[in-house]
């Protein structure tokens, strides 16, 4: 079931699921009754801090637009004082993930790679800083403990034969197979490598090796990691018996419904030398009324009152472009920090 159809209210503040819910951000979680029974709880204010995490393979130097709603889940985590892991996937990227893909991706080295990691590391650091120095007030309660790790550390390391017998012995070939993203594959004229139908194995080792080594019981993605999000389940739940989650986030599309990213050509990047701090605040000023009410609730951290208010100053003025200036002024700094926001106004 979606996560949004039946919000569950914590006590408290209004309670991380419920709140995120109502904002849209939370899309679906999983395994749907289990975690709407128990994560509310589990996320309750006072209760001890969860861990959670998100992969961001770097088959670009840069991350995009497109990544930046799973920074905010991860924000938002932080915000209301459970821990979170960014993780690059330095050894996942060089098989790629066939999810949502009509086929492979090109292969890349693995200098490539770590340089591209490198670049994608710095920027969710950027990210984390400015979240902390310019969008969290002092006083306002427990900020969780953010981590940058990258997956080479550990699949790099893992010998083959381990890890099918381990790992491998656990994960049932059916419902590999049944994953929507491998049966299109399957149909295509292009097929699948043997790579490609290993990265769901791999990225659930990551969910494992995260659970064991930090505690990590939620795995945070885009709308399209569903399957691999329920393989992670599968092999944590299998090999340790501890209940974990799956949270999915909506994946933004362009106008023309393309999700936006690399593949399609047309990524707004938030490294500053691929797409300037002026051309993210384009890229949301031009957003549409009809989608700026929900990029306010997406890409902010303004209440919901806050936003309500903007939308109907914006009902009386709408030649003033309030909202889309405030959610591009918003994005901007967090993206780019205070002086990227002041070199975009001019």
């Amino acid at each position: 079931r979606r996560a949004h159809q039946q919000p569950r209210r914590s006590q408290g503040a209004g309670g991380l699921l419920a709140a995120q819910c109502e904002r849209g951000l939370f899309q679906e979680v999983f395994p749907a009754p289990s975690a709407e029974e128990q994560l509310p709880g589990l996320l309750e204010p006072g209760r001890p801090p969860l861990t959670a995490y998100c992969g961001f393979d770097p088959t670009a130097d840069s991350l995009h637009v497109g990544h930046l709603l799973v920074v905010m889940a991860l924000l938002h985590f932080q915000r209301a004082g459970h821990n979170v892991i960014a993780m690059v996937g330095g050894a996942t990227a060089l098989l790629g993930d066939p999810s949502g893909r009509e086929r492979a991706r090109e292969p890349q080295s693995a200098y490539r790679v770590r340089a591209q990691a490198r670049g994608l590391r710095a920027g969710l650091e950027r990210l984390f800083q400015n979240h902390r120095e310019l969008f969290w007030a002092a006083g306002g309660g427990r900020l969780g403990q953010a981590a940058l790790l990258d997956n080479a550390s550990w699949l790099g390391r893992q010998p083959l034969l381990d890890f099918l017998g381990g790992a491998g012995g656990r994960l049932r070939m059916g419902t590999l197979l049944s994953r929507e993203s491998c049966q299109a594959r399957l149909r295509s004229p292009e097929g699948m490598s043997l790579a490609e139908f290993l990265y769901p194995a791999l990225q659930a080792y990551d969910f494992l090796h995260l659970h064991l080594h930090h505690g990590c019981r939620i795995q945070v993605g885009g709308a399209d990691q569903m399957g691999n999000i329920m393989t992670g389940y599968d092999l944590v739940t299998r090999m340790t018996g501890t209940d974990v989650f799956g949270i999915t986030v909506p994946l933004i599309t362009s106008t023309t419904g393309d999700k936006l990213g690399k593949t399609a050509g047309n990524a707004v990047w938030l490294n500053r030398d691929k797409t300037s701090p002026f051309e993210l605040y384009q890229f949301f000023v031009r957003q549409q009324d009809n989608v700026v009410k929900k990029y306010l609730k997406l890409f902010t951290f303004l209440p919901l009152e806050e936003i309500d208010h903007i939308m109907e100053m914006h009902a009386k003025e709408p030649e003033k472009w309030g909202p889309q200036k405030r959610l591009a002024a918003e994005v901007t700094k967090l993206v780019h920090g205070r002086e990227g926001l002041e070199s975009a106004k001019r």
